[in-house]
């Protein structure tokens, strides 16, 4: 029995120990329809990327062009239109419920030299963009007491399987998922999955999405973990997860904040995680250690970060599904997780409500990583086609601008603008590229 199954038998004695238990969900419901909902989001995403150097875009029709004749730019404009149904549950012991989705992409420009690096669009056989793509599914969810238990395709937020959301439309995932909060404080997760769909993609049959590895595929993913929230001013976080026949991964996270008085605030957040590879070890030998430290400081509008992050392994760090990296130093272009990489952040962000422009937030981000060693990947792995050297250092500028409508009928409106830039030596994986990316979305949501 492995680590995970032990730790989903163990939920129900964990979930009735004598602490602070919270007051039932199941026994306050009002039905099937009665506590429905819906929403429907508008999103609409222009990205450009300009790549360096000699860098190309690898990606799309470019990916079946001689590396020499494949050009420097990557550009994909696409409206995205995400529909979402959530039911209450029937009344009883037990409660019942689904959730369904549905979503749809469709084009409005690129071309098949430019698309597939932004991964806003879907591309057929021959590279080409689609004019659209879409696809839809639902889990079948129970709950008893402040326990559920979901089955089907569905969203999941966790440090170490997580749905993405960062392009058009959003990465899903087909298995099972339980979420327990029966104590106040504590919230208890377990899951079992056998495939996640790329935020791009149309099909489910794809298996999982793992973002370096190019070694053959497990086919199935496990998780538990454990969620403590005592009081605002602290959190912590421990999962346990296995890839099969690829890696078993922990995280532990935890996040620490102060008040100084009514304008300043303190806070640090801690993530860790290590990557041993396990059974057959499709993606080679890993024994990776990545952590990430960063502190803010917060006066008025004003907000001050500074972090750093590192990497102990011959291995970069790796993740199955897009959204699942809570370190500090992935960001737009980069998650600087090369092997044996270390890396500094620094980071302003300021709200402009203080100055009479309510819902603007500005922020700048700048990253520099160095001492990077890939002279010791496994050559028979699934890391050693990126071709690390040693001394491998670059670094990325990213600044953005996000303006949310405060009122009216446009209220929660969304306007989003990017600016980042990426530089770096040969002997990092990353391209060189300029990126101008601006997002609006527009949502809408509602119940019965």
């Amino acid at each position: 029995m492995s680590r995970v199954q032990r730790f989903a038998l163990l939920l129900p004695l964990i979930v009735a120990a004598p602490l602070a238990l919270a007051e039932s969900a199941q026994s306050k419901s009002n039905g099937f329809v009665e506590d429905s909902s819906w929403s429907l989001l508008n999103r609409t995403v222009f990205d450009q990327r300009d790549y360096r150097h000699g860098g190309r875009n690898s990606s799309g029709r470019n990916a079946y062009k001689p590396r020499s004749e494949r050009n420097g730019k990557a550009e994909e404009w696409a409206y995205g239109l995400m529909g979402t149904l959530q039911s209450g549950f029937t009344q009883g012991l037990i409660g019942v419920g689904v959730d369904a989705h549905a979503y749809l992409g469709v084009q409005l420009d690129s071309g098949g030299g430019r698309v597939g690096k932004a991964r806003l669009l879907g591309v057929d056989n021959e590279g080409h963009p689609k004019n659209e793509y879409s696809r839809g599914g639902a889990a079948l969810k129970l709950r008893l007491s402040n326990t559920v238990l979901s089955y089907g395709e569905q969203r999941v937020k966790t440090p170490v399987f997580s749905s993405s959301d960062s392009r058009l439309l959003p990465e899903t995932a087909t298995g099972l998922f339980l979420t327990s909060s029966e104590v106040d404080t504590l919230k208890l997760v377990a899951g079992h999955f056998n495939e996640s769909t790329d935020r791009n993609a149309s099909s489910h049959d794809q298996g999982f999405v793992v973002n370096y590895s190019n070694g053959r595929q497990g086919n199935s993913f496990d998780l538990a973990g454990a969620v403590w929230n005592p009081s605002s001013a602290l959190s912590a976080s421990l999962y346990t997860s296995r890839y099969e026949d690829s890696w078993n991964q922990h995280y532990l996270g935890s996040t620490l904040s102060h008040a100084l008085d009514d304008r300043r605030s303190v806070s640090l957040d801690l993530n860790l995680y290590r990557t041993t590879d396990t059974g057959k070890a499709l993606s080679g030998r890993i024994d990776n250690t990545t952590w990430s430290l960063v502190s803010r400081y917060n006066q008025g509008p004003h907000g001050f970060s500074l972090g750093w992050q590192q990497v102990d392994g011959n291995t970069p760090f790796d993740y199955v599904t897009r959204g699942a990296i809570f370190i500090a130093n992935a960001v737009q272009m980069s998650d600087f997780n090369a092997p044996n990489e270390k890396s500094w952040q620094a980071r302003y962000d300021l709200n402009m409500g203080a100055y009479g422009v309510p819902g603007l937030n500005l922020s700048a981000l700048y990253v520099r990583g160095f001492d990077i060693d890939g002279s010791h990947v496994d050559p028979n792995g699934g890391y050693a086609y990126l071709g690390y050297g040693k001394g491998g250092k670059h670094w990325e500028r990213d600044l953005e601008a996000r303006y949310v409508v405060q009122d009216g009928k446009a209220k929660g409106t969304t306007f989003s603008l990017r600016h980042n830039v990426h530089r770096g030596n040969t002997a990092q994986a990353e391209l060189d590229g300029d990126q101008i990316r601006l997002a609006v979305e527009y949502p809408l949501t509602g119940g019965f």
